[in-house]
């Protein structure tokens, strides 16, 4: 069973009278105050020892503040770049991190990138199900999957076969992080936060990444994955009442898109409005009059924002 299939929850059935005056948590409520998925706990737990939570009566996991702490202090060094293999080691004995500075993620890279290469599809598969068995969403697109989607942008530039790897890579990148949103999706409700492809590509990599990201903070999404006419997009605003609206391109924007379509959508969108991807950067300057547009470099970055505005919690 890979690390996305969904698997059962510890029962909260005999969650006692004194563990709840205690503040004891069963595994759920710390998967969702933390963003790392039972799947990844358990693996914390079983292989590394570095979290041990308490057991009920019939042995279901409980986790109290302490716990949920030092969980927070596992993130923390993850999005340093070190390998979850070295971390008991600094939260014990505040030891620095052995091996080498880029942890894990040179040699899974590798992995990747071959596995590309050779259009592997079961090797590309293991690699990434075992990353993501053991490192949460936003450690694993910072220090993963950018740095895999930029190096081989480098190598494609001009490259025999170039465009066979990229298909490959793409269509392989949106049904596993399409998966994973859809199962998320069905879990969720309110109403989504809508993401749409700005550029002319049929499939931007940030999207999905952007998707993906979002969907494990628990908010539900809705993906407009191909290019739509500015109009149709408004419709899909006003049909789908989203709580925000989060576009992305990798290309720079033409003039029709950026002095009439985008404002009239600013214009007309009474959620917050944010602009991911490269284009941001590239259009800074001309989109600075547009006061109520963010701008959000990378999918981290538009993930950053969202939760500090606090978008994620489910509506009811």
């Amino acid at each position: 069973m890979s690390a996305n299939t969904a698997m059962p929850y510890d029962d909260e059935a005999d969650l006692g009278a004194e563990d709840l005056a205690a503040g004891l948590l069963p595994i759920r409520e710390v998967a969702r105050q933390t963003g790392v998925n039972p799947v990844t706990l358990r693996a914390w737990e079983r292989r590394y020892g570095l979290i041990v939570p308490q057991r009920t009566s019939k042995g279901h996991r409980l986790y109290g503040q302490a716990h949920v702490e030092r969980i927070q202090a596992i993130l923390t060094w993850l999005n340093r770049g070190v390998a979850v293999s070295q971390i008991r080691d600094l939260l014990d004995h505040d030891a620095p991190p052995a091996g080498s500075a880029d942890g894990p993620w040179d040699a899974l890279r590798g992995e990747l990138l071959e596995a590309v290469a050779t259009l592997a599809e079961r090797r590309l598969d293991d690699a990434y199900n075992r990353a993501l068995a053991l490192y949460p969403p936003q450690p694993l697109c910072r220090h993963l999957l950018l740095p895999l989607l930029a190096e081989l942008e480098q190598r494609w530039q001009g490259q025999f076969g170039a465009a066979l790897e990229r298909v490959f890579l793409r269509s392989w990148l949106r049904s596993r992080l399409g998966a994973r949103v859809y199962h998320n999706n069905r879990q969720l409700q309110g109403a989504p936060l809508l993401l749409a492809n700005l550029s002319e590509l049929p499939m931007e990599p940030g999207l999905w990444l952007c998707a993906w990201l979002l969907s494990d903070s628990q908010c539900p999404v809705e993906v407009l994955d191909w290019p739509l006419p500015a109009g149709e997009l408004s419709l899909a605003v006003e049909r789908l009442q989203p709580r925000a609206v989060l576009l992305y391109s990798s290309q720079a924007l033409d003039n029709v898109q950026l002095r009439r379509q985008l404002p009239r959508l600013h214009a007309g969108c009474a959620v917050p409005l944010l602009l991911a991807g490269p284009a941001a950067q590239i259009h800074r300057d001309e989109l600075a009059a547009l006061e109520r547009l963010t701008l959000a470099d990378s999918p981290l970055d538009a993930h950053h924002y969202l939760h500090q505005r606090g978008l994620f919690a489910a509506a009811p």
